[in-house]
């Protein structure tokens, strides 16, 4: 444990970090695993109205540094790929 004034006051300032870090994740991963889920299920109705809402929450966690920008590029990319194959295979 933290002794120095100033050790113990960073110590708190991490704690609040990581529980506003984890909070991000959380809603980040549960909008993806939404999703993923509309997908999976074959639901492209309910996957196109998903994705932008994702999309946002993905780009505001890669703003807040809880996941680094080329990750946040990337599930873009793949979940956008993947719900438009859901619909062109539907028309």
């Amino acid at each position: 444990m933290a002794q120095h004034a100033s050790a113990v006051k960073q110590a708190r300032q991490s704690e609040k970090r990581r529980a506003r870090n984890r909070k991000n994740l959380s809603q980040l991963k549960t909008r993806v695993k939404k999703l993923r889920a509309a997908i999976a299920a074959g639901d492209a109705a309910t996957a196109h109205k998903l994705l932008p809402a994702t999309v946002s929450e993905i780009d505001r966690a890669a703003k807040k540094g809880v996941v680094h920008g080329n990750t946040a590029a990337r599930y873009k990319s793949r979940l956008s790929r993947k719900v438009s194959a859901l619909r062109a295979a539907r028309a």
